[in-house]
């Protein structure tokens, strides 16, 4: 008896304690779409997430296969706080590398990378 007492008492403990939130800004989508082949070459990056972000303290940086950094400016939120945009230099044919780093208005710090490529 005293085992079931104590099964019961743990369980509603466990059930009544407050849950940590799991919002975390995850890329949702991406324009070009990681992994693709695309022509024309974008004229912009656009990366939608999973919660609004804190754009102050989240960026993107998109390089060639060089290394070499080809966005013109950093990365802006519209409107649309749970979005990045960042404006990119021309593009020729080759593969690109987006490093993303956000934070969300929640205070969690996400990041990732992705490539696509421009064809001919």
């Amino acid at each position: 008896m005293r085992i079931m007492v104590a099964l019961i008492v743990l369980s509603s403990v466990t059930f009544a304690a407050p849950k940590e939130a799991a919002a975390h800004a995850h890329l949702a989508q991406a324009s070009p779409k990681p992994g693709s082949t695309v022509s024309p070459a974008p004229k912009k990056i656009v990366l939608s997430f999973t919660e609004k972000l804190e754009p102050k303290f989240s960026s993107v940086e998109v390089r060639d296969a060089q290394g070499a950094s080809v966005q013109a400016g950093k990365a802006q939120s519209g409107a649309n706080r749970a979005q990045l945009q960042v404006q990119l230099k021309p593009l020729g044919p080759g593969t690109y590398t987006v490093n993303w780093r956000v934070l969300s208005v929640d205070t969690h710090r996400t990041k990732g990378t992705f490539t696509f490529k421009v064809g001919r």
